[in-house]
């Protein structure tokens, strides 16, 4: 039987998910009568014809930064750092009245030759052939970036702040204890795809942007409404663009990047602005991490039907074949020991386990299958399931939130978030809890726990009217040691929450 027909229905229309209680999603028709918690975070609203893209067609986009006063040295570097050989080669090629005739037509011969070994390359791997926004807009796990008013969030790991960026190129920082709320603008910070805070530090946000990193350092303490850009340290490597993916390693030592266009994952020292480039062949690029919460491991994804898993004391890895796709998605549990994933074009989520002994995993189980469901209502036909965009596991391992792509141009087909509970010890075991409904109209693009939920769990989403909610799950953790004072709701969906989905016990 496929998993989600364990589910309860679909809410109706005008019915909002409100949060857990009892292991039940409770809904109702107005966030306002959620519990209240010692520091509620903003509900926020971002409406999209109030923001103005500032992203350019890559061939105007020189022009914007670039002095024509500059030498032709000058010139040249900063093409080379902003788009590796090929830029340099046009740069010098289309200035014949500055260098010798021999070096010009020869520049202009050579970039004909990458361009036409680029063409061979871009029909074994297609993504190439996109532009960059475009390829941001592919492998983000943000559903439907291009025209999204939210194009990332990040909590911070220890604090109740959290960044938004969005679809003007800005960056807006919210903090409980504090009334002020700092918007992040700088130059290159253009076609965001991932940001993240350093853990164990209370100030540097990482933005992977088109061209480059950006490493914010931001005062706390700070009143200022709009930070310096020289607040920002800037990353860039040749090649290296544009940026789909960052991962900070858990003790804020090392950063890793990603680009789908360069076959090598950058392991950056931040302090000394060094990077050390993890170079494989095969793959056609990197397009996703996920670094283990135990720091042993990092996940990276390729834009073909293969990923890694890098083991982070001797930086080898190991190579894992998908069969219909590309990874898509990833996350790990608390311990760093199992691995959950989805591959685009197929409708399931597998994992797989990792021990320090000898041998490690041979293949990869699937614990979920995400066929399309239909659920019958007063309004009619619903359908869920699909391929995954993204999964958001909290930080206890106790609840997995899967997002599912839906299909757009069929409004009883939306896409739509499941939540499973979950537990990892003594065996891991998944089990349905229900579907996320938001407002009528909208759709979930981007979700992700708060790292520091006191009663439970804590689920932030990101709406397709620019909308930012937060869902709260209330139970009380396996591991917890005193009792915790939940909001009661007498459950009338027991049945669905106690049927097992999956459950392994060779772990």
């Amino acid at each position: 039987m496929c998993s989600l027909a364990l589910f309860p229905p679909p809410l109706l229309d005008g019915e909002i998910t409100l949060y857990e209680s009892n292991n039940e999603l409770v809904s109702g028709t107005s966030a306002s009568s959620c519990p209240k918690q010692e520091w509620d975070p903003p509900s926020l609203i971002f409406p999209r014809e109030t923001l103005k893209s500032h992203s350019r067609p890559e061939s105007s986009s020189k022009s914007a930064f670039l002095d024509h006063k500059d030498t032709l040295w000058m010139r040249s570097a900063g093409a080379w750092r902003d788009a590796g050989l090929s830029g340099l080669l046009e740069e010098i090629a289309n200035r014949p009245d500055e260098v010798p005739k021999w070096l010009s037509v020869g520049s202009g011969c050579m970039l004909a030759l990458l361009r036409w070994i680029s063409s061979f390359h871009g029909s074994l791997f297609p993504h190439l052939t996109l532009s960059s926004e475009a390829m941001v807009a592919e492998f983000s796990q943000v559903l439907k970036w291009s025209d999204g008013a939210v194009r990332g969030f990040a909590w911070h790991p220890h604090t109740d702040k959290f960044a938004v960026a969005l679809l003007d190129d800005t960056i807006r920082i919210y903090n409980s204890k504090s009334a002020t709320s700092p918007t992040l603008k700088h130059r290159l910070q253009r076609s965001v795809s991932s940001l993240q805070w350093k853990p164990l530090c209370a100030s540097e946000l990482a933005v992977a942007c088109h061209n480059c990193l950006l490493v914010w350092h931001i005062d706390p303490t700070s009143l200022s409404t709009r930070p310096s850009s020289g607040c920002a340290q800037v990353l860039s490597h040749p090649g290296h663009s544009p940026v789909t993916s960052i991962a900070w390693s858990p003790s804020g030592s090392l950063l890793v990047s990603a680009s789908p266009v360069d076959t090598a994952m950058l392991v950056w020292d931040v302090a000394i602005e060094s990077c050390v480039p993890l170079q494989r062949v095969g793959g056609g690029g990197v397009t996703f991490l996920s670094w283990a919460p135990d720091g042993g491991r990092v996940l990276a994804a390729t834009p073909s039907a293969l990923f890694r898993v890098w083991e982070t004391r001797m930086w080898t890895c190991e190579r894992w074949p998908c069969l219909k796709g590309r990874l898509q998605t990833g996350c790990w549990s608390p311990d760093g020991t199992r691995l959950l994933f989805s591959v685009q074009n197929e409708m399931v989520i597998y994992a797989l386990t990792f021990s320090d002994s000898p041998g490690g995993p041979k293949a990869a189980s699937v614990v979920a299958d995400l066929s399309e469901t239909t659920f019958s209502g007063p309004n009619g036909d619903v359908t869920v399931g699909g391929e995954v965009q993204s999964l958001a596991w909290d930080p206890k391992g106790e609840r997995l939130a899967v997002l599912m792509k839906g299909v757009s141009e069929a409004p009883e087909r939306p896409a739509v978030i499941a939540v499973f509970r979950t537990r990892t010890s003594p065996a891991f075991e998944l089990l349905p809890c229900g579907f996320i409904k938001g407002e009528p109209g909208v759709e979930p693009r981007l979700m992700q726990f708060h790292p520091q939920f006191q009663h439970g769990a804590l689920l932030t989403l990101c709406w397709s009217n620019g909308k930012i909610t937060h869902l709260p799950f209330y139970f009380v953790s396996a591991g917890a040691t005193t009792a915790t004072c939940l909001p009661h709701h007498t459950a009338k969906g027991t049945e669905f929450s106690s049927q097992l989905l999956y459950t392994d016990h060779s772990s």
